[in-house]
């Protein structure tokens, strides 16, 4: 079999997505027939999202027969998305975002970054929010960062490496800085940490758009944002001035997830909508963006986060809440980038 058949066998692989098969889509970047293995260069660029990893497994199918063993690589073609020399070695950069604060954001961003890291990716976890950085403690991170004489290396945890605003400050000491302070402190984080090679690095934003996420957006080569909400109409107000943000700076975004989906009395069974019903998904669907899921008003949620344990890494029906966002929002990026070499061959 020589390459032009491994190619038409390919063209019977079709992409979940963007609705067509993965030779006409571009997203074949070579073969090599050498010594009875078909090396196969594929355009994924989202490591352990579980629609990347079905399409692998389609191209082993459809070879299945041939005789041939059968090696897969991933890699996003250098020129079909900007350029990124900021963070060369990160494949993917995903802010999480909320118009205002209380909505669990933070909690997101953690359950994300370890949800991610329990698939097999590698992570980092950037906690960009300058005036309440409290990731530290919602991972249990007692370690602090240390330098190699020139970068800044980062604390692991859960598999996470970790990097917080809140290294920067004494304990209970209030941060007050002004708009070019925050631009040149997380430059200087971004510029100067040792994240190595990475599948995502997961910025964790302030609520609000000010200075920080400005800097962020035109920092830094963003795959794509989440936008976090409750049900309340309040807090959904305030989360679409965060979307038309985003969507000022030509960010695509991945969708919008949503806390405190209602609460289950474990008392009687019955389900308490505290902040009302459908928001997140109504937003979603006002502004035709996927829904990443919901997730229960849970005290689980709470108690892992002040004893540094992200629930997604438990078991049960908020555990699986999470996993099922985490999931999204991994395939969600991975639309992102197989559209980018698509659109861009």
């Amino acid at each position: 079999m020589d390459e032009s058949a491994v190619r038409d066998r390919l063209r019977k692989v079709s992409d979940p997505d963007l609705g067509d098969d993965i030779v006409s889509l571009g997203l074949v970047n070579a073969i090599d027939i050498e010594d009875g293995t078909v090396h196969i260069s594929l355009a994924l660029g989202a490591p352990y999202s579980p629609n990347e990893s079905a399409i692998a497994a389609d191209v082993r199918d459809v070879l299945a027969d041939t005789g041939l063993e059968v090696e897969l690589s991933a890699r996003i073609p250098e020129g079909v998305s900007p350029s990124d020399q900021v963070l060369p070695g990160v494949k993917n950069v995903i802010a999480v975002a909320s118009g205002k604060g209380g909505v669990g954001k933070s909690t997101m961003s953690v359950n994300i970054a370890a949800g991610l890291a329990q698939l097999g990716a590698r992570v980092g976890l950037f906690d960009a929010d300058v005036y309440g950085p409290n990731v530290p403690r919602m991972l249990a991170a007692e370690e602090r960062p240390h330098t190699d004489g020139e970068l800044i290396v980062p604390p692991e945890r859960y598999g996470v490496k970790l990097i917080s605003m809140d290294f920067l400050t004494g304990e209970d000491d209030p941060v007050i800085w002004r708009g070019p302070m925050v631009h040149k402190i997380i430059t200087q984080l971004v510029e100067d940490v040792q994240w190595g090679d990475l599948d995502y690095l997961v910025m964790d934003l302030p609520p609000g758009t000010g200075d920080t996420q400005l800097t962020i957006l035109q920092t830094l080569p963003l795959t794509g944002a989440v936008i976090v909400t409750t049900p309340q109409p309040v807090a959904l107000d305030d989360a679409v001035k965060g979307l038309r943000m985003f969507g000022k700076h030509d960010t695509n975004v991945l969708g919008v997830a949503e806390n405190m989906s209602g609460f289950t009395c474990p008392d009687c069974g019955s389900v308490h909508d505290v902040f009302g019903t459908g928001g997140g998904q109504g937003m979603a669907d006002e502004h035709e963006l996927p829904f990443l899921g919901g997730v229960p008003l849970d005290p689980a949620i709470r108690t892992g986060g002040d004893d540094g344990d992200p629930i997604v890494l438990g078991e049960g029906e908020t555990a699986d809440a999470f996993k099922l966002i985490v999931e999204n929002v991994a395939n969600n990026a991975g639309v992102v980038r197989r559209r980018e070499v698509s659109q861009g061959r």
